[in-house]
């Protein structure tokens, strides 16, 4: 499991909207300079993010806006999600460019160029129709681990 923190932004009927900001490893890496991760990081390095979480075993109830709160992410959901998001387009793709340099072997390039678009585009369709699948699914989604009270909901219980 993967274990992140933010800020409770809003609550709703059955989940929490969390507040986090975006933070980057790449101070501490060895290949800063020569990795193109960590220049977008810099690019957008610092940016609020806002993540629906759901509420585990911890009660909705006692979640206050402003709550500093942590949640996890299973590390399969992250790992079938990169090969879905990343390697699902870039295979239909190719698989669709040599289709179509097959079947239409007297206009090669025009027709393998014509199926990596299509193939991409359908890639991206399956990527779309996938997350909408999942999107209310309970095991693709973070679960809240870890409650700390903000300073004012403190004061608002004494």
């Amino acid at each position: 499991m993967l274990i992140e923190s933010g800020e409770v932004v809003a609550v709703d009927a059955d989940a929490l909207w969390v507040e986090t900001l975006r933070q980057s490893t790449c101070g501490t890496c060895s290949a800063q300079k020569g990795c193109g991760h960590g220049l977008l990081n810099r690019v957008g390095s610092g940016r609020r993010h806002y993540i629906r979480v759901l509420p585990g075993d911890i009660a909705l109830q006692d979640c206050r806006i402003g709550d500093q709160v942590s949640f996890a992410i299973p590390e399969s959901v992250i790992l079938r999600g990169s090969l879905v998001v990343y390697v699902l387009p870039l295979l239909s793709m190719l698989g669709a460019a040599v289709l179509g340099a097959w079947l239409f072997s007297a206009q090669q390039d025009l027709a393998a160029l014509l199926g990596a678009v299509m193939g991409f585009v359908l890639g991206a369709v399956v990527v779309r129709w996938h997350a909408a699948r999942h999107q209310d699914d309970v095991s693709f989604q973070p679960t809240l681990v870890k409650r700390q009270p903000s300073i004012l909901s403190a004061v608002e219980l004494a």
